[in-house]
């Protein structure tokens, strides 16, 4: 099953990178765990190389965590102009069995640059496709926006959405594994099952 994690923070190497890796990887391995989900010898995870291009790694046996980050596409996704960059993450995107979509929270939302991404999909691009959204904020004040904004924008390009998204507020970041581990026991059993699909 492949895991793809999809970050439109606008900054490279921010912190709702970090947390939507480690979400993706509590993920890998709570399918693992699931009766007939396959075995995984471990997980790798590719992140986006250079300037934003995807790169899809050996996963050697492994469960594979592609890592799609925004901030190298930045400038790709608001031209009108093909990029290559572009068209290779949004194939990744599409070829995705779960889908975790990763923000932080600005002006009580998710990012443009994620948005705009996500507006260049085919109409009911994720259909069939298990997304799982992801939000990073600094106030509580916001923690609905997982559920108000982001999961209505995947269930309409057709994903499944499980519940709850994951809102991580950063003073919770020092305990993030205790967030995450928490939060994919909810909705990695909502997560349909592909027979014959190792994980």
């Amino acid at each position: 099953m492949s895991i793809v994690t999809l970050v439109g923070n606008p900054r490279g190497g921010s912190r709702t990178l970090a947390v939507a890796v480690r979400a993706a990887e509590e993920v890998a391995r709570a399918l693992a765990a699931r009766p007939a989900s396959g075995v995984v010898a471990g997980v790798a995870v590719a992140e986006t190389a250079g300037p934003g291009a995807p790169v899809r790694g050996d996963g050697g046996g492994s469960s594979l965590i592609d890592v799609i980050d925004l901030s190298g596409l930045a400038g790709q996704v608001f031209t009108p102009e093909p990029s290559a960059a572009v068209e290779a993450a949004l194939d990744l995107v599409l070829d995705a069995d779960v889908l975790v979509v990763a923000s932080p929270t600005y002006k009580g939302t998710y990012t443009g640059l994620l948005k705009a991404f996500l507006d260049r999909l085919p109409h009911r691009g994720l259909a069939g496709k298990a997304a799982l959204p992801l939000l990073v904020m600094g106030d509580p004040q916001h923690s609905l926006a997982v559920e108000v904004h982001l999961r209505p924008l995947l269930v309409e390009l057709g994903a499944i959405v499980p519940t709850p998204g994951l809102v991580v507020l950063e003073s919770r970041i020092p305990d993030l594994d205790d967030v995450v581990s928490s939060w994919a026991a909810q909705v990695v059993p909502q997560l349909p099952v592909r027979e014959g699909v190792p994980v």
